[in-house]
């Protein structure tokens, strides 16, 4: 017979000799945990998609849902519901779906206006018309706090010798600061929410060696930084 002492012993050694299950248990909880994070990566076009994969794993896990993600999710969706309305406005109206494009991608929304409906070519004041349709860009941009980044774009005909503008440059920056002017002035979006930049020629998006390529790179992109 094996006394109680001994039998305490024995239990004991026993236990001792089981604690690598426990390590390995954990272990292997910390390895699904990683490969399902890095599954939601791998599945995720948007950041919207990772935060629902996080949230299901935090509860997989028993865990309560993060309040600052599911703010985040909130300001995703809303980005994306907004932007949507704002296609969905641009596109039903005759003539400016050819002069208007709005784009969304996981780090912003760019909203790109061509010269047309903004500027007289070789001004940089503001077309009469060009205030309607910087009015509604304004309510998209302005009903969130996100920063907002205004660049302008020329082609690459040179400026003509005499020109009050000594390069294209000069021009496309002008132009940015009179739209950001206008969101700052006219629709009281806060001035610590905006910047602009000029890029002149440098960053064409389509073939300056034609008119209608040329037409498209003379353009102001307004960009809204999406949240991360």
């Amino acid at each position: 017979m094996i006394d109680a002492e001994d039998e305490n012993d024995l239990e004991n050694q026993l236990n001792k000799g089981a604690l690598w299950a426990v390590t390995y248990g954990d272990l292997m909880s910390y390895l699904m945990l990683f490969f399902l994070l890095m599954f939601s990566f791998s599945m995720s076009e948007e950041g919207i998609s990772f935060i629902e994969s996080l949230s299901e794993v935090q509860k997989t896990f028993g865990g309560e849902e993060n309040k600052e993600l599911l703010e985040r999710k909130s300001k995703i969706v809303k980005e994306e519901e907004l932007a949507k309305d704002l296609q969905e406005k641009f596109g039903g109206k005759a003539g400016l779906d050819k002069f208007t494009q709005v784009e969304l991608s996981e780090e912003k929304i760019k909203i790109t206006l061509r010269e047309a409906i903004v500027f007289d070519p070789g001004e940089i004041d503001l077309k009469p018309t060009a205030k309607t349709v910087l009015h509604e860009v304004a309510e998209f941009v302005g009903s969130m706090p996100n920063r907002i980044v205004v660049e302008g774009h020329t082609d690459n005909i040179p400026v003509p010798k005499g020109s009050r503008f000594v390069s294209n440059w000069v021009v496309s920056m002008a132009r940015a600061y009179r739209v950001l002017k206008y969101f700052s002035d006219e629709e009281k979006i806060p001035a610590e929410r905006l910047a602009c930049v000029g890029y002149g020629e440098h960053q064409p998006i389509a073939d300056n060696t034609t008119p209608e390529g040329r037409a498209k790179n003379r353009r102001i992109e307004i960009t809204l930084v999406r949240t991360k």
